[in-house]
């Protein structure tokens, strides 16, 4: 089964706590602190395995958590930190945060690497506390909590040659001869519902990846049909080679058929028409292909069309050779061209650091409880272990320092009275 697109959660690991201890060593009186640094939870990180040509590893799992940082140690060491978790995706894939709908990253190259959710930060140990006026601190944090995000994967195919054309034309047909590929071939509408790859393998040596994609309909840029799942592939192919029904066996003008598959493709990417392109004359063993094919390359010529054509028979085998000869032929004369425009969203990632807040607290009352709100200060109290005589004489100088005291007498509390920062709840102390 091919699977092209996944939602999927992903988490950093959580820092490790930082930890309260005192150096006890005989004969060294009042150590003073020790307690180290908790580690720094793990990143949970994309890399491009090429050997990947889908995303159905995400059908099972959906949930990656990367791991936490390890607590802090006595004697002043740090936890150790998280090793990162490492998600193997194919080439091809785009990341999406699901939230926001911006791109993190464009993967395409093969161990290219991008990290999607951060790991905490480690909370600090009582020795990053020390100052003279509290010698001995009974302080220390908890770790931070690691990223979190929904994203969606979408797989943009990385092949070489893209077969494109209506349904029924012989593409499937075609994939099956020239590669060891085995898709689906009916004589009905929409038997390929899904993209399929093939190597092409030449007698001199070379060889290129050769996708077989759904067939296309007027109307697909706006997602008719199969629409942008087809269209959403042709993106990374660097030629495109037009299959034509040159037999017009259902009825339809193969010129005509040119025309409206190019149309299709301007209207979805400006860029598309730009590729370079091959047109294959498919059907040519069945009568009146030959005359199909006259008014089709005179028609061609009039409107100064430089693409080439092949006329080949899928069935009977005949004119392959020169059709898969020409076309390694355009692949060694373009490489650079084309993994140039193809990869023009590489690391192209949007993910910014948040804005350091620093506006005033907002005071708002329910019923007998006055809730703060501030970014910074309920981010503290989430962190610190306000369990301590210590911890909670730190904490009421940085709400003093933040102007918290000031505005919750101007909004009128008195002693007694229950404040809430986030989760947590104490009682207001009027020292003035």
């Amino acid at each position: 089964m091919f699977v092209d697109k996944a939602k999927i959660f992903v988490k950093g690991g959580d820092g490790g706590d930082g930890i309260i201890a005192f150096r006890r060593e005989k004969y060294v009186e009042q150590g003073g602190p020790s307690g180290g640094d908790g580690g720094r939870g793990g990143d949970v990180v994309f890399r491009v395995d090429e050997g990947l040509r889908t995303l159905m590893d995400f059908r099972y799992q959906k949930h990656f958590k990367a791991e936490r940082g390890e607590k802090g140690k006595t004697k002043a060491m740090q936890g150790a930190n998280a090793a990162p978790l490492i998600v193997r995706v194919p080439p091809g894939t785009v990341v999406t945060d699901d939230d926001t709908k911006e791109i993190i990253a464009d993967l395409t190259r093969h161990n290219q690497e991008v990290v999607i959710a951060k790991g905490g930060r480690g909370g600090r140990g009582n020795m990053r506390f020390a100052n003279p006026v509290t010698p001995a601190p009974y302080i220390s944090e908890k770790g931070e909590p690691g990223e979190e995000r929904w994203v969606v994967l979408e797989l943009k195919l990385m092949a070489d040659v893209g077969l494109v054309g209506y349904p029924s034309v012989g593409k499937s047909t075609l994939l099956s001869v020239v590669t060891a590929a085995r898709p689906k071939i009916g004589s009905y509408h929409f038997t390929t519902l899904t993209p399929n790859l093939g190597v092409v393998n030449i007698a001199d040596g070379r060889s290129f990846v050769l996708a077989d994609l759904p067939g296309l309909i007027e109307g697909a840029h706006q997602g008719v049909g199969l629409g942008h799942e087809f269209l959403r592939h042709i993106e990374r192919t660097k030629i495109i080679a037009h299959v034509i029904d040159m037999a017009a066996t259902e009825g339809r003008d193969p010129y005509q058929d040119f025309v409206k598959i190019n149309e299709e493709l301007a209207l979805y990417s400006e860029q598309l028409p730009r590729r370079p392109q091959v047109i294959i004359a498919n059907k040519m063993d069945i009568p009146g292909a030959d005359e199909h094919l006259r008014e089709f390359t005179s028609k061609l010529a009039r409107q100064s069309h430089n693409a080439a054509v092949f006329p080949v028979s899928a069935v009977t085998h005949s004119g392959l050779a020169p059709l898969l000869y020409k076309l390694a032929d355009m692949l060694d004369a373009l490489p650079q061209h084309a993994e140039a425009e193809l990869a023009q969203n590489d690391d192209h990632i949007v993910y910014r650091l948040p804005e350091k807040n620093e506006e005033a607290p907002r005071i708002r009352r329910e019923n007998d409880v006055f809730i703060v709100e501030h970014a910074d200060l309920q981010r503290m109290v989430e962190r610190i272990h306000l369990n301590s005589y210590d911890a909670f004489q730190r904490f009421s100088r940085i709400l003093r320092k933040k102007g918290v005291e000031q505005a919750l007498r101007e909004h009128g509390a008195k002693d007694g009275s229950i404040v809430r920062i986030g989760d947590y709840e104490f009682e207001f102390v009027d020292r003035e």
